[in-house]
């Protein structure tokens, strides 16, 4: 018999606003040990030095994290121009260097190539898993392996400021799976000069917003304390991009038993979308909406 975890069921979202240097995993320990919660996980991981939004689902709201992972997110970085890294960063050794310095016309003019339905190769220095090895584990111990390219939708790139001949600044929102590195190298590549990420910061990630996060600092000073609770947002945050339909009560019943239960459809929903079904407010089920009833793939067991 399993050994039962300590700690409190609680549910819900915890925005944090991620400083450099840690991994994403040590601020989900932190998150966790500071809400004496049993269960957490991030949507969506940020390189050590990267800063910004890290979403932590609590609970039930780790069901949800598909949805946050698969949700547009913007971020702001700065790239360096005339040197790659063997990282596609800072933290890495330079692999090759150009004395090349696009103006800023030939700069605008490139970034269009990467806008749209784009193919990416990401770094070697990645999590990506060749035959169960991690890329990153691979390229440490110089393996020769190859990465294939995959799919990554880019809805905007924009340049927003150039302090100097050697930095750019840019702006990126893309869907799910964007490497910020792999950018910035392939950028490079098409302007003939070489380049790498200095800095970068996630703005925002589906409905969590930086200006919203928490710094470490806070969580500490609040750690177990009613005031951190405070700071929580509900299991439905994570559910924002998907349409809501209500339940009965015996609906309800249904659903979390993992049958299918009669919904109220106000319109707009039609056969086969996905939704969510409430009732009084809270989330029950995600599923498939299927003539009146949803047809239930994740049951959430709220308090």
């Amino acid at each position: 018999m399993g050994r039962k975890r300590k700690g409190r069921d609680i549910s819900g979202w915890l925005v944090v606003d991620k400083p450099a240097g840690l991994t994403s995993t040590a601020v989900v320990n932190k998150v966790r040990w500071a809400l004496e919660a049993t269960k957490a996980g991030h949507a969506g991981t940020l390189d050590p030095e990267a800063t910004g939004v890290l979403a932590i689902a609590l609970g039930e709201a780790t069901k949800t994290v598909p949805y946050i992972t698969d949700a547009l997110k913007a971020y702001r970085f700065t790239i360096r121009l005339g040197q790659a890294t063997n990282t596609d960063d800072a933290e890495g050794e330079v692999i090759a260097s150009s004395d090349i310095r696009p103006d800023d016309a030939t700069i605008k003019e490139a970034l269009h190539a990467f806008v749209g339905n784009v193919m990416q190769v990401p770094p070697r220095f990645s999590a990506v898993k060749i035959d169960g090895e991690r890329a990153y584990n691979l390229a440490r111990e110089d393996a020769e392996f190859e990465i294939a390219a995959r799919p990554l939708w880019v809805e905007e790139l924009v340049m927003t400021d150039r302090p100097d001949a050697d930095h750019v600044v840019l702006e990126m929102t893309c869907g799910k799976g964007g490497y910020v590195r792999s950018i910035a190298r392939d950028l490079g590549d098409k302007l003939g000069c070489h380049a790498h990420v200095v800095t970068l910061r996630r703005v925002w990630s589906g409905p969590f917003d930086a200006t919203e996060g928490l710094s470490l600092e806070t969580i500490d000073a609040l750690a177990r304390t009613p005031e951190l609770d405070a700071h929580l947002l509900p299991l439905e945050t994570g559910l924002a991009d998907l349409p809501e339909l209500h339940c009965t009560p015996e609906g309800a019943a249904r659903l979390r038993n993992g049958n299918p239960g009669m919904v109220l459809n106000a319109g707009g929903v039609e056969y086969g979308d996905e939704a969510w079904a409430s009732l009084d407010g809270r989330a029950v089920a995600v599923g498939v909406y299927k003539a009146g009833e949803l047809h239930p793939s994740r049951v959430f067991n709220q308090s």
